[in-house]
């Protein structure tokens, strides 16, 4: 493990777990001095429930506008304007795009929530956390999220 770190990665699907992990990570990059990464990643449609007469080439561009605008109030509301911030809204699977990102851009650590134990977000989000963490890429510090959030 690298110290101090210098570029801290912080995925999130905009939900209040991932916000947790986020003050997590700008506590850090603070401490740090550290670049923060922010990357939203909108998974692919077998993901997500598609409304049945839908037309995907729209459908997919107003998912990505949505997750652009969610990242830049994101940014807006959240982020200190005292940090160094690099905001990415990417398509595809999630794990995959938040190691691809951590290896392309020289992350030294990655913050990411544990998201919640029922239900299928456990299940779609919890495995992100799993495949990160098991993937040797740099350092991960899960956080676990209180039940009140």
């Amino acid at each position: 493990m690298r110290l101090p770190f210098k570029k801290i990665l912080a995925p999130t699907d905009f939900s209040e777990p991932s916000y947790y992990a986020l003050d997590t990570a700008i506590e850090l990059a603070e401490h740090f001095n550290a670049e923060l990464h922010l990357l939203h990643v909108v998974p692919p449609l077998h993901v997500v429930p598609v409304p049945v007469n839908v037309e995907v080439p729209l459908y997919e561009s107003e998912m990505r506008e949505a997750a652009e605008r969610s990242m830049q109030e994101l940014v807006d509301q959240r982020i200190p304007k005292n940090l160094t911030v690099f905001a990415s809204v990417v398509w595809g699977d999630p794990a995959d795009e938040i190691i691809a990102y951590q290896r392309e851009k020289g992350i030294d650590l990655i913050v990411i929530a544990t998201h919640g134990r029922s239900g299928w977000k456990r299940w779609v989000f919890g495995s992100v956390t799993e495949k990160v963490v098991r993937v040797p890429t740099c350092p991960v510090l899960t956080i676990n999220t209180p039940e009140e959030a």
